[in-house]
């Protein structure tokens, strides 16, 4: 390929302020006033929760870079110094308008629809008495006050954790202030109902403890109060050194996480001056790293508020997954998957094929092996009881599983444990790479010999995003599938050299290799006058070769359409350098997480499902996979999908060359489209098609999709 350099503010949007925008996007959301009310609550609670992990990761990630003298440019012309900067304005910004909203809109709406988060003051006596009485009888036990003098070490207060700072007055023989702090207890729940009323109405537990103070310090006046919240670093800092064993390292960090710099103090907005210099003091936080916040702390609770029963008209309408099998063939899934691949769409279609097929695997006696890569799954996953009912068996199960997914670490390694102790052989990752791929190899005798069947995904294998999170499930006993998935474990488990694929596509190995071969050769096609256009769906786009790479093909006449959920560094529209490329984004009621690749080839179009993003972590840093979708009527499954996300003018926001983002709209006698909704029409008619009059849903073999 040639290649002229391309770089620079004019060419890339900057990584962390585009991840700014995406969650100013979630934001939009919970100000929609066409959103249900609790719909809104819920994409406050995702912002905040958004947030936090970016603090903790990408925000920590800027300061060590500070620290460490690091004055390189990114792709945009900026040091991690001004990355910092700009950062905290926007961050700033964004966390005022949270606030704005939840104060302004939500929470008086909310209680005009009957749900009423109270202030101690707005309380009757009765039920203040009541409350205190509850104080005493569950709360006060488990409060632990910790007084602060000059002569002690600051308290090691966890990441995320809410906490009351007091400040007393200096003792009688000391003239230096004295400051306490009480943590408000994780286990107990902290939207506390309100006894003795018909009305659902809540008190925060921080408020409750906040008017019990003089209980915890009998004797001691207490000159002030406020809550405080900080977030610590929490990225993993992984080495080969020690000998440790991966296992061992992942532990060690989790440990070190626990006390690890803090990257953001939030107080509120009632703190003095005085107890805010005396606990960023102790803390180590600059003013820039302050954010005082007029509301209570970590709106996340609100999320409590979202499942309250009798409030169905103030949210979505409950999304209920089309069954892609009747019961009688899921009970018998490897003879369907015998006849015809099955492709689900996730949420729309249900994730219990994929459920099924692992349990039983476990429960068949033919069955003699299972391997599987495991990256987040969900607490209590009936996949780990099943894979351990499956070793219990004497089964060969052999599990990837990746300890460093980020905070689910703790987690895994429980999990990861108890697959050993049930029998299965455990791997602890690959050193130096996240394993991100989502496979999964049964094998099973038949009367013919052994049978290899197959499942390939987007998402990972955890049931209960697979309610919230659009992702794509290829279930195959292709042989060809097969052989490149028992090379892909046996490179994973052993010491072989990367595998030759014949149809998937392995990262770190060759996926990019591959992405940059189909991204050229759309080029060649467009510059020797054929139609070439490449479409595509993913979480996020900044790889600075590939983006590079879709310049150029772009420049060379190619029609490029991507959708990219969150991060995007690729500027679209830029005259003379990205004229055909179209960005739009959607932010709607499912996360959209299938990655979605097609290249027109000519008019023999190819169509690829994959685990990785286009992001340098993903194609370098990561084992992922990608394959192909073949068969005519999966292809159009897929197109059909890929095509309403473009064809989105309700929740899509497009991207525009200064980095912005712009709601679509419904052109003039154009019908909305609201790309979800329509794709869950489209399942629901699929499958009533499928069915004959007597209302049996055929096999998939007999059925034939149509767009």
């Amino acid at each position: 390929m040639t290649a002229k350099p391309i770089s620079g503010p004019d060419a890339f949007i900057n990584r962390e302020l585009s991840w700014l925008t995406f969650n100013e996007r979630v934001v939009e959301e919970a100000a929609d006033p066409t959103n249900p009310l609790l719909e809104r609550v819920k994409f406050v609670a995702i912002a905040v929760s958004n947030l936090d992990e970016f603090f903790m990761v990408r925000v920590a990630g800027l300061v060590h870079a500070v620290v460490d003298g690091d004055k390189t440019t990114d792709a945009a012309g900026l040091t991690p110094a001004r990355q910092l900067e700009a950062v905290q304005i926007r961050a700033h910004e964004m966390i005022a308008r949270i606030y704005e909203l939840t104060n302004r809109d939500l929470l008086p709406a909310l209680r005009r629809a009957g749900i009423r988060v109270l202030a101690w003051r707005e309380l009757p006596l009765s039920t203040q008495q009541a409350l205190s009485a509850y104080f005493r009888d569950e709360v006060l036990p488990v409060l632990t006050p910790l007084a602060i003098d000059m002569s002690r070490p600051f308290p090691l207060l966890t990441s995320l954790s809410l906490n009351l700072a007091l400040r007393l007055p200096p003792s009688a023989s000391e003239t230096d202030p004295r400051i306490a702090i009480v943590q408000v207890p994780q286990g107990l729940t902290r939207l506390v109902p309100v006894a003795a009323s018909d009305r659902c109405e809540f008190i925060l537990l921080e408020d409750i403890i906040k008017e019990h103070l003089s209980d915890l310090f009998p004797g001691q006046t207490i000159v002030e109060s406020a809550l405080i919240r900080l977030a610590r670093d929490a990225e993993l800092e992984l080495d080969d050194e020690g000998g440790r064993t991966q296992l061992e390292a992942v532990e060690r960090e989790l440990r070190r996480r626990r006390k690890s710099d803090v990257v953001r103090l939030e107080v509120t907005s009632d703190i003095s001056s005085e107890l805010l210099a005396l606990i960023s003091e102790r803390l180590d936080v600059g003013p820039e790293d302050v954010y005082q916040i007029n509301g209570p702390l970590d709106l996340r609770v609100f999320m409590q508020l979202v499942e309250l029963p009798g409030f169905d008209t103030l949210r979505d309408e409950p999304h209920r997954p089309v069954a892609t099998l009747e019961s009688e063939h899921r009970t018998n899934l490897f003879s369907v998957i015998d006849e015809d691949d099955l492709l689900i769409h996730h949420p729309y279609e249900s994730y219990d094929p994929v459920l099924a097929l692992i349990d039983q695997a476990a429960s068949d006696p033919a069955v003699v092996a299972i391997r599987q890569t495991l990256y987040r799954t969900s607490a209590g996953s009936p996949i780990i009881a099943s894979l351990q009912r499956a070793a219990e068996a004497n089964k060969q199960v052999t599990v990837l599983v990746e300890l460093t997914a980020r905070f689910d670490e703790e987690r895994n390694i429980t999990w990861a444990r108890a697959l050993e102790e049930a029998g299965a052989h455990v791997i602890y990752g690959v050193r130096g790479y996240k394993t991100h791929a989502k496979l999964c190899l049964i094998v099973r005798r038949t009367p013919r010999g052994l049978r290899r069947y197959v499942h390939l995904g987007t998402g990972n294998y955890n049931e209960r995003t697979a309610r919230l999170y659009t992702d794509f499930s290829l279930l195959t006993s292709s042989q060809v599938f097969a052989e490149d998935a028992t090379a892909v474990f046996t490179a994973l488990t052993g010491y072989s050299d990367p595998p030759r694929l014949k149809r998937l596509v392995m990262a770190p190995t060759a996926l990019r290799v591959r992405f940059l071969k189909l991204i050229d050769r759309e080029r060649r096609r467009a510059e020797a006058g054929q139609p070439a256009e490449i479409a595509a769906k993913m979480n996020s786009l900044t790889d600075e070769e590939i983006i590079a790479a879709l310049y150029r093909a772009a420049e060379s006449g190619v029609s490029i359409r991507l959708n990219v959920r969150g991060m995007c560094s690729l500027r679209p529209g830029v005259p003379g350098l990205s004229e055909r490329i179209e960005v739009v984004s959607i932010v709607d009621r499912f996360l959209e997480h299938s990655r979605i690749y097609t290249f027109l080839n000519g008019g023999d179009q190819e169509v690829y499902l994959a685990s990785a993003d286009w992001m340098n972590r993903n194609l370098d840093k990561r084992v992922e996979l990608m394959f192909p979708i073949e068969s005519a009527e999966h292809k159009a499954k897929v197109l059909a999908a890929l095509h309403a996300m473009f064809a989105d003018n309700v929740k899509a926001r497009s991207l525009a060359p200064d980095g912005t983002y712009h709601r679509k709209q419904p052109a003039e006698g154009e019908r909305p489209v609201r790309a979800q909704v329509l794709l869950q029409e489209q399942v629901q008619s699929r499958q009533a098609r499928a069915a004959d009059p007597a209302g049996v849903i055929l096999m998939p073999q007999q059925r034939r999709f149509e767009q």
